[in-house]
């Protein structure tokens, strides 16, 4: 290709995209750069902070008026504050007139909060659904909900991608599928993970074996059964997310004593709150594979027990997507 040619194509490119804006928040700015990078579109700047008595302060330094705005914001740890963040990001630019305004969250904090399990508790989910659709989103897209049913809270499109596709190749870039498959088993760590987990084991071709808990409260874990043989396998738990470790490690500690030859970990959002790393450390689980929709600190980034693989692409592609009108559904095949 000559230089000329190569340059006009370039300017087609920024031309085509020109009214893109990306906007990041605080939580997970990596993230944000990464796609900024694979769309080859600044993030526009602003001011996003807190005023001196805590309240989050937004001023967007570019103008949106008529474009199609995409905001970058992970609800996660602390959730509170990066879900009002966002929420004021949204009507900062609807205020100022954006053509679009398309949420991207990585991950979807309170989504665990999908259902009332006893007498006088919230919807949490469906809450912060209507919050998002009040505060002026035109369309949410989300990364491995906890549960896929959140999409109906909405009024308005939600694109809940899946990481199956960059978790396998970690995977095998890692070299953990090296060798006889035959050795290896997937398995889904409760009821509620078995469709999430059929669905990886296929794309592999790998067998499944599940997991079913006794559960006396939301973050405890009574008894556990697994149905499946895992006889000296070496076993791969597909989660949506890990947040304390707490039962992940019993269920690693569980298969273990089953006889499982191996144990390695798979899960796209690395909440990790409280000590889980410690716990992994200190557990019988070879890795654990996880994505980057929650950032980690350096000191966990070097951790050689994790794993983390960026789904920047994913998302530059579905933004591509979106603006150009084109279809999402052939991204989850």
């Amino acid at each position: 290709m000559l230089k000329s040619e190569k340059m006009n194509e370039e300017i087609d490119f920024k031309s085509l995209f020109s009214n893109i804006v990306l906007i990041s928040g605080n939580s997970n700015i990596g993230l944000a750069k990464k796609i900024s990078e694979h769309l080859n579109i600044p993030i526009a700047d602003s001011i996003i902070s807190k005023f001196s008595d805590g309240e989050i302060r937004v001023k967007i330094l570019e103008n949106v008026r008529g474009k199609d705005v995409f905001i970058i914001q992970s609800t996660c740890p602390p959730v509170n504050d990066n879900l009002m963040e966002l929420l004021i990001i949204i009507d900062a630019v609807r205020r100022a007139s954006a053509g679009t305004i398309t949420a991207i969250i990585p991950y979807f904090g309170y989504a665990k909060q999908e259902k009332k399990v006893s007498g006088r508790e919230p919807i949490t989910a469906k809450l912060v659904a209507n919050l998002l659709t009040v505060a002026g989103a035109n369309r949410v897209v989300t990364i491995e909900l906890h549960a896929p049913a959140i999409q109906g809270f909405f009024d308005i499109p939600v694109d809940n991608l899946q990481a199956n596709n960059i978790l396998i190749k970690a995977l095998k870039d890692s070299g953990i599928l090296d060798g006889d498959l035959s050795e290896f088993v997937v398995l889904a760590p409760d009821a509620g993970s078995v469709i999430r987990s059929r669905i990886f084991a296929e794309k592999i071709g790998l067998p499944i074996a599940v997991m079913f808990k006794r559960r006396p409260d939301i973050e405890e874990v009574e008894s556990m059964e697994v149905v499946g043989d895992i006889m000296n396998k070496k076993v791969i738990i597909v989660d949506d997310m890990i947040s304390t470790a707490k039962t992940l490690v019993k269920a690693a500690n569980k298969i273990i004593a089953l006889g499982a030859k191996e144990v390695y970990a798979v899960a796209v959002h690395p909440v990790f709150v409280s000590n889980a790393i410690k716990i992994i450390e200190e557990s019988d689980i070879k890795k654990v594979i996880v994505t980057d929709t929650i950032p980690l600190n350096d000191e966990l980034k070097s951790n050689n027990k994790i794993i983390q693989v960026s789904v920047s692409e994913l998302l530059s592609e579905v933004i591509k997507r979106i603006y150009l009108r084109k279809s999402i559904s052939e991204l989850f095949d």
